[in-house]
């Protein structure tokens, strides 16, 4: 969902909140869709959501398609089997990041720093929305292959044409990510 509540330092004035897809099963399994589309020219044994709204998201691409799943944990506990990647494969693996949001790409390569820790390869990932303040560039420039389903001006675009959004708040959207662009 979109809201817009000012202007916030890094997301400008409008912001998408997709936490809310676990609650709507029929979208969030729609977005998988979308997601595991994406991905259909990359090589991958297993997948990773990065924590936490894309793993509900990954999960879904797990069970719908038969793909293993790892789960990278955000923090290690000091209990169990202390490891910072959780499920079972092999050393070398190809593993496919899924992303909810990228704005720096910070949280993706955050991901596969751990996962590579661990032995998996991690070079390819599919994101949803891609908020085009530089992530991209970014996730590139760190040898990252990165495809997005959506970007923020075609979200932009779509509900100014639906009436829910007007051409000010798309025109402030966009120049905002204009001038704050990160990389």
């Amino acid at each position: 969902s979109s809201g817009s509540s000012g202007i916030n330092a890094e997301y400008g004035p409008v912001y998408f909140d997709l936490r809310a897809l676990v609650s709507l099963p029929r979208l969030m399994r729609d977005a998988a869709t979308l997601l595991y589309d994406a991905a259909r020219d990359m090589k991958y044994t297993c997948i990773c959501g990065v924590p936490y709204t894309a793993l509900p998201i990954a999960t879904v691409i797990s069970v719908d398609h038969d793909i293993p799943m790892v789960i990278r944990r955000k923090e290690m506990k000091d209990y169990g089997t202390k490891k910072m990647v959780e499920g079972i494969f092999e050393a070398g693996e190809s593993c496919l990041i899924i992303e909810d949001v990228i704005t720096t790409g910070g949280s993706i390569l955050e991901t596969v720093d751990i996962l590579e820790k661990a032995g998996l390869k991690a070079t390819d990932g599919v994101v949803l929305l891609d908020r085009q303040q530089g992530g991209h560039v970014n996730l590139s420039n760190n040898n990252f292959n990165i495809k997005s389903v959506f970007n923020i001006s075609e979200i932009l675009n779509t509900l100014q044409k639906e009436g829910d959004i007007d051409q000010e708040t798309v025109e402030k959207t966009l120049e905002f990510i204009e001038k704050n662009k990160l990389f």
